[in-house]
């Protein structure tokens, strides 16, 4: 390494030291000389090497005219620069057309760096005792040949997930697709392990509730989802592949993200998009901000794989808020409707539209006396906010309203013809009132079955007078008949079903042959013909 100390004989003297680095190849034909100064910039000079000369004497030439050319750098810098510091590193540049340019080399910024490690290592510290590890087993071994002579030996399956403690009592957030269908539940937090019971469901959110006998439990801190902007850090923090207390980091990709993937009649996608890392077993973690605040529940990945390929989705926390308070409070989500369908908007519809202004959504239809009737609004209006919030995608339109209960009044902004509107909604439930509501589930053991009746919403949707849904299925004639969940029973021998009691006494009753009307969960009508002895 060759030194050199040049003094400056300026306002005052001042020492600089000089540290020349040896040579560095770095192409073929062509060195690299770089100085460091004492107060931490650096300088460098890009030679080509002549093969003409001895390599040593080059050098040294070099050299010579490399540090009189940094001093007098030093001196007009001397004179030049304010007495208060300005930005401490310039962005590096690169002289592409002339390769003997001169060249300022960039450094990394170490307290920017020390304050982002921290904020991770503080992040995860927080957020990390909230996070569990949930056990599910599901399936039913058979019990009687008559059982594994209709169902055969199913056996039982072990599946896990993550959950979020949501209060000091017991009370855990996770994924609705992580415990259903389970017979038994089992929290493992701190090394300890807990029987869980599930307080409530949302399969139009994918979230469930659960609780567990404890107590002084290290809840979660909730961040508000709708602050977060793209770009942001995130960490997200599960057990994928049984890995506990995992901590991956990444940005926000985007936000109202819908991947159609919730198979539900009222589906409410809007999620948080992130590239951290998220694989089987993060479904139902946490993911935070960097300071460690829950901003979403870790969801789904988008892979052809299976596994992590850079596309991760979150619930956004501000709809977790609202889902579980609702579930603890009420046993289920009070969810408030419009009495409409929408749309995004996009070539073909602004065709129809005649319009360029591709903002907003667009009403698809009107329910007949609904909400959005009695508002005013008409097929074909494209709605631009709500309460002053921009609408720019059905996803963020439905997690607008999502935040509300039926009764609350929302000021609709609408564009119609060119022309911008606004009208005043009153939001409602699922059968059309004001009310809170409380899923009242009829469960029949000569059935084997969990049944409720259809809602009005529902039933306009499904475009049907009356109906009742089988929740779940266990062992007995509703799995015999091979009636799955999710299935709408709207007749039985031509009588029509209005509540559960209805099919119980229906199916109880039957001799003979027997038919059975339905709508499937994909909304397509049909009928079972079945023999009763």
């Amino acid at each position: 390494m060759l030194f050199a100390q040049i003094s400056l004989n300026c306002c005052q003297e001042q020492q600089y030291t000089l540290k020349l680095k040896d040579y560095l190849r770095i192409e073929h034909d062509s060195l690299l000389l770089i100085a460091t100064l004492q107060d931490g910039q650096c300088i460098g000079y890009l030679l080509s090497e002549n093969s003409s000369m001895d390599m040593k004497n080059y050098i040294k030439t070099v050299v010579t005219g490399f540090i009189a050319g940094v001093s007098g750098a030093l001196a007009v810098n001397h004179f030049d620069l304010p007495t208060q510091a300005t930005e401490a590193y310039t962005p590096a540049h690169y002289a592409h057309e002339d390769k003997n340019a001169f060249m300022t080399y960039d450094r990394t910024d170490a307290a920017v760096n020390a304050d982002l490690n921290e904020s991770f290592v503080t992040a995860s510290a927080s957020s990390t005792p909230s996070v569990v590890y949930i056990k599910t087993v599901s399936g039913q071994e058979a019990t009687s040949w008559m059982d594994m002579f209709f169902y055969g030996n199913r056996g039982q399956s072990v599946s896990s997930g993550s959950g979020v403690i949501y209060s000091k009592d017991g009370y855990i957030i996770t994924n609705n697709h992580v415990i259903d269908k389970a017979e038994n539940i089992e929290v493992i937090h701190d090394k300890r392990s807990y029987k869980a019971t599930i307080v409530g469901t949302d399969p139009s959110t994918d979230l469930a509730v659960l609780k567990v006998e404890a107590g002084n439990m290290p809840n979660i801190k909730f961040g508000e989802s709708r602050r977060v902007q793209v770009g942001e850090w995130v960490l997200a923090v599960g057990n994928p592949f049984n890995l506990n207390s995992t901590v991956t980091a990444g940005i926000v990709s985007a936000m109202g993200r819908n991947i159609n993937i919730l198979n539900s009649q009222f589906p409410l996608e809007s999620f948080i998009q992130t590239d951290a890392a998220i694989n089987p077993g993060n479904s139902g973690g946490a993911l935070v901000n960097t300071r460690g605040e829950l901003i979403g529940i870790n969801t789904a990945i988008y892979s052809r794989t299976g596994t992590y390929t850079g596309y991760a989705f979150a619930i956004p926390s501000d709809v977790v808020a609202k889902v579980v308070h609702d579930i603890i409070k009420y046993g289920e989500v009070q969810r408030a409707f419009v009495g409409a369908d929408f749309s995004d908007i996009d070539s073909k519809i602004a065709a129809q539209l005649n319009t360029n202004d591709y903002t907003g959504v667009v009403v698809t239809s009107v329910d007949r006396g609904g909400a959005a009737d009695r508002a005013g609004l008409q097929s074909g209006d494209v709605i631009l906010r709500i309460n002053g919030r921009p609408v720019n995608s059905r996803g963020t339109l439905e997690e607008e309203i999502s935040y509300y209960n039926p009764g609350d009044k929302i000021k609709i902004a609408y564009r119609r013809e060119s022309k911008v509107n606004e009208t005043q909604l009153t939001l409602t439930n699922r059968e059309g009132t004001t009310e809170f509501l409380r899923r009242e589930i009829y469960t029949s053991d000569r059935l084997g079955a969990e049944l409720e009746a259809v809602s009005k919403v529902e039933r306009n949707k499904l475009n049907i007078d009356n109906g009742v849904r089988i929740v779940k299925t266990g062992n007995g004639i509703i799995r015999r008949l091979n009636i799955t969940e999710g299935f709408v029973i709207t007749a039985i021998n031509r009588n029509k079903v209005e509540t559960p009691r209805d099919v119980e006494r229906y199916l109880m009753e039957a001799k003979g042959k027997t038919v059975i009307e339905f709508v499937n969960p994909s909304g397509v009508k049909g009928y079972y013909s079945v023999y009763f002895q």
